[in-house]
């Protein structure tokens, strides 16, 4: 037994002082790296913002700008309007295919001139609707759509206590051709003036008037005289200058168109061209022919 207690306690011994021997000498444990990182929680983006609501949570989060930058308007596109063609201008045909067809603004001067055949369809007597003190029983034709506007001018300078005259109107090429050979035989350094040659004279019209006055002859100082530059001295003259228009008729050849018109300055003679055309040419300080060459196709030379 007391064999068996010494080896008990040996063995007790050596254990404390194993135990002892460990404590004194030990060095910490080592602490094990990681064979990965460790997982970090992901960041989350703020939430999108879709109402108050969300905005006040959101800003718990992530900090919201503060200036929320609005997005650009896209402009409206101006809507260009596509060209138009550029009109084209009608083929003028041969001379002998263009006749006036009664156009109302038909280009008639020493250069440029009317068929023989031509002839308006719709002419009137003027005896028939004037007393004879304005027509002076002359046969005095006048296209229907001038009649009327001319019987109100008539009317209205009556009114006034004017005097007028029609001492012409239409004239068929015919016609023209012998007033042509009457002037150049009676006075031939006036005939350029008081006729033209045929097919050359835009009484052939019918829109065309010759207007006279009594008091001429005591102004020129020649009995019995027609015509002359100082008509546009008579009361007549005075009023159709300035009132003409409002009626539709306008004075063909005024001061300085002769270049023009090869005509001189014939303040008697006046053309039915329309209310509207000559009220136009009035306020323009213009003409018709002047007016006709600007803006017409070039009329034919017969």
């Amino acid at each position: 037994m007391k064999k068996y207690a010494l080896i008990w306690l040996g063995i007790v011994v050596g254990i404390s002082i194993l135990a002892g021997c460990g404590t004194a000498s030990a060095s910490p444990l080592p602490t094990l790296a990681p064979t990965s990182p460790p997982p970090t929680a992901p960041t989350l983006p703020p939430p999108t913002v879709h109402d108050e609501t969300a905005v006040a949570g959101a800003t718990s989060i992530a900090q919201l700008p503060t200036n929320i930058p609005q997005p650009t308007a896209t402009a409206t596109p101006t809507i260009t309007p596509s060209p138009t063609a550029t009109p084209t201008a009608t083929p003028i045909g041969p001379c002998d295919a263009r006749m006036p067809q009664d156009d109302l603004f038909t280009i008639v001067t020493q250069t440029y001139g009317l068929s023989r055949d031509y002839a308006p369809q719709d002419l009137v007597l003027l005896t028939d609707y004037l007393p004879v003190e304005v027509t002076l029983g002359y046969p005095t034709e006048l296209r229907q759509v001038a009649l009327g506007p001319l019987i109100q001018m008539i009317a209205d300078m009556q009114n006034a206590g004017l005097q007028p005259w029609i001492l012409s109107g239409y004239r068929s090429y015919s016609a023209q051709a012998i007033s042509w050979e009457k002037w150049n035989r009676e006075e031939p350094e006036r005939a350029a003036i008081l006729s033209a040659r045929p097919g050359h004279s835009e009484h052939q019209l019918g829109t065309t008037l010759d207007f006279g006055s009594p008091e001429l002859a005591d102004i020129v100082g020649i009995e019995d005289i027609e015509f002359h530059t100082y008509f546009y001295q008579t009361s007549e003259g005075i009023w159709l200058a300035e009132n003409a228009h409002r009626y539709g008729f306008t004075l063909s050849y005024p001061r300085g168109a002769q270049e023009l018109t090869g005509f001189f300055y014939e303040p008697w003679h006046f053309r039915y061209v329309g209310e509207e055309m000559a009220t136009f040419l009035r306020d323009a300080g213009t003409y018709l022919t002047e007016y006709q060459l600007i803006n017409q196709p070039e009329p034919c030379i017969p």
